[in-house]
């Protein structure tokens, strides 16, 4: 048990929900769950009879109640979810509407402060959803943003979904390609976007991006301009956000509508082709992400939680979700570097912040920058923090305990835009150890297949999730007979969900991430995870960034190191030994990689995750498509012409 590096106290597992959970289970069903693992094991075993347990247990507000829970759990893709009810997403998330709490804080990195109360919130929703109407906006429109991460993003959501609308975003800082090949496929009605936004104190204006947006969107109707930045100037034409709030509604409507009402649509990263148009529903995006924040994050009305996010990635709509539970959001705008590192841990901690999420690159940044929180800040309140975006190394869960706080829980948690939630997260009544996330979801049958398509425990393989689940993709947009849904998740093990993870689960159900296992290494047949690889190089001081791919030849496949060294180092034979003696000793000689590479950039996506898909591609004679996904699309030019390898 050395890797153990918390451990919940007996008053906190017994006043927790998902203990509460497991009580109620076993005294309607005289069971005598005693563990998580027995929970989960029944979850998984008994699909309908839990997900009904939820809705119930979840009190969602409905106006129809369901006819079946699930009509199959083997059906996938098509199950179709509490068929006959009748309900709105936004009625669940603002069941708070009379309250004087406050519902959302926002700051951005140049200072500003605001926060609005749930009676607020409310009354602003209503006016903006009045003013849609107007417009024309009806049920299954799609609404389209390209907005940061502030108060009218939420309250445009919020008002879209109370109608029945559909909503997509987009954060600012996409390029106009990249917009566009996502909002054209879904021929959106409304347009809503911001003059400009701010990162590391430099001002963007957007204004001519939006401007060309809406004119090659031909779908456009209307179009909504919120006045964010001071001093850029608003062209007339547009509505301006302050005339969507002018109008004397203070009653919201609620349209109430089927379990599998289109809610969202998401889109893939982009990077290997054109960006997916992934459909998620208003009934099973509500119940999976009010089971996670209930059971796994253990939310309550006095939490304050945070999420460092854009709106173009999924867990800014996770964050939203935690509306239904009447906690605070904290809502954060800008570069979390700026003005100094630790300028954001120091911005949470003056608020009292009990729930930190963020990326795994966030927290490695912070420990290769020698930022040390626990030198002058307390977290007195912050029991939570959560990691996701890429696998979370063990240096990484060293650097929280040792260097930011002692007694708090690190959960590293896993999913994807496909599911806009997660397989594997935390659990409040589960140990942290060193490199694991606690636990696959409540309700997610997840195994680990070989090739044969049998499941292992305690050894590497692809995840799979063989039971259908509520959060599932609807469709895709545009996507005739489910042609393209098939091929990205069902082309390997049928009517089972392929997620493209490389994973590891051990009989608790404590999970490993090995890294995506599209981007899996085979040498001479032998699959490696790319995460091991990074983890042996996690602690190496000169290194700041590395990305491993396998590249093509003669029938095999070699490994390829790409390195970012640290500024002033001075790379030669012997460092190139070290490295490779280091991952050798670390992993296996299977490892070791056959070139070792300096090169001054890795690509990552906006959301912070390694581009490990397209630089394979590269390398092996192909070309990347949709650049402007990535938030340093010029880093990809460093992996060119590279195809025969010399040093």
């Amino acid at each position: 048990m050395a890797d153990v590096l918390w451990m919940p106290n007996k008053d906190r597992i017994k006043k927790s929900y998902i203990s509460n959970l497991q009580n109620k289970i076993n005294k309607k069903y005289s069971l005598n769950l005693k563990s998580y693992p027995d929970l989960y094991k029944w979850s998984i075993n008994n699909i309908d009879l839990f997900w009904k347990m939820l809705w119930f247990d979840l009190d969602i507000i409905h106006s129809k109640n369901f006819n079946t829970i699930v009509d199959s759990e083997n059906k996938m893709p098509g199950a179709l979810w509490f068929s006959g009810s009748r309900l709105n997403f936004t009625e669940n998330l603002l069941r708070f509407k009379n309250s004087n709490s406050i519902a959302l804080k926002f700051y951005n990195e140049t200072g500003d402060y605001k926060e609005i109360t749930y009676q607020d919130l409310h009354k602003q929703v209503s006016k903006v959803a009045y003013s849609f109407k107007e417009m024309g906006i009806n049920k299954g429109d799609r609404v389209c943003a390209v907005m940061p991460n502030i108060f009218e993003t939420i309250i445009a959501m919020l008002a879209s979904a109370s109608i029945g609308a559909i909503w997509t975003s987009c954060s600012p800082e996409f390029g106009i390609k990249g917009i566009l090949d996502r909002f054209n496929q879904v021929k959106p009605k409304l347009l809503i976007f911001t003059n400009g936004y701010s990162f590391k104190g430099k001002i963007f204006n957007i204004m001519n991006k939006v401007s060309s947006i809406a004119k090659s969107i031909k779908s456009i109707e209307h179009i909504v301009v919120v006045d964010y930045i001071k001093n850029i100037k608003i062209d007339n034409s547009f509505i301006y956000w302050k005339k969507l709030l002018s109008n004397n509604s203070d009653e919201l409507i609620y349209n109430q509508l089927p379990f599998d009402h289109p809610l969202y649509i998401m889109y893939s990263s982009g990077t290997t082709g054109k960006p997916k148009s992934i459909v998620h529903s208003s009934g099973g995006t509500l119940i999976q992400h009010m089971k996670e924040l209930k059971y796994h994050v253990d939310l309550r009305k006095n939490d304050n939680i945070f999420y460092y996010t854009t709106c173009g990635w999924m867990m800014w709509n996770w964050l939203v979700s935690s509306l239904a539970f009447g906690s605070t959001l904290i809502l954060y705008e800008g570069s979390p570097f700026y003005p100094d590192n630790s300028s954001l841990l120091e911005k949470m901690d003056s608020i009292n912040v009990s729930v930190f999420g963020t990326s795994a690159k966030y927290i490695s940044y912070l420990k290769d920058t020698k930022v040390i929180p626990k030198n002058n800040l307390s977290f007195k309140n912050l029991r939570l923090i959560l990691s996701t975006g890429s696998p979370l190394d063990d240096i990484c869960f060293d650097y929280v305990y040792k260097n930011w706080k002692d007694n708090v829980q690190l959960s590293s948690i896993s999913g994807g835009t496909d599911i806009i939630s997660c397989f594997a997260l935390g659990n409040p009544n589960l140990p942290v150890v060193r490199g694991e996330l606690q636990c696959i979801g409540l309700g997610m049958s997840v195994k680990s297949y070989d090739k044969k398509g049998s499941h292992n425990f305690n050894k590497k393989g692809e995840l799979v999730c063989d039971k259908a689940f509520p959060s599932m993709p609807i469709y895709f947009w545009n996507d005739k007979n489910n042609n393209q849904y098939n091929n990205a998740y069902f082309k390997s093990y049928g009517s089972k969900w392929q997620h493209g993870d490389f994973i590891e689960i051990n009989k608790n159900y404590g999970v490993k991430i090995h890294g995506r296992s599209d981007a899996t290494l085979n040498p001479g047949g032998v699959r490696i995870g790319t995460a091991e690889i990074y983890q042996s190089l996690s602690n190496i001081s000169f290194i700041k960034d590395s990305l491993v791919v396998g590249q093509s030849i003669d029938n095999d496949e070699r490994i390829i190191l790409f390195i970012v060294f640290e500024i002033g180092f001075k790379y030669n034979a012997s460092i190139e030994k070290k490295i490779k003696l280091k991952i050798k000793n670390y992993c296996s000689p299977k490892h070791v990689p056959s070139f070792i590479i300096p090169v001054k950039e890795i690509p990552y996506t906006m959301n912070g995750k390694k581009v490990e898909i397209a630089v394979k591609n590269i390398i092996n004679g192909q070309k990347p498509n949709n650049k402007e996904s990535l938030v340093n699309p010029e880093s990809l030019d460093y992996f060119k012409n590279i195809k025969e390898i010399k040093i």
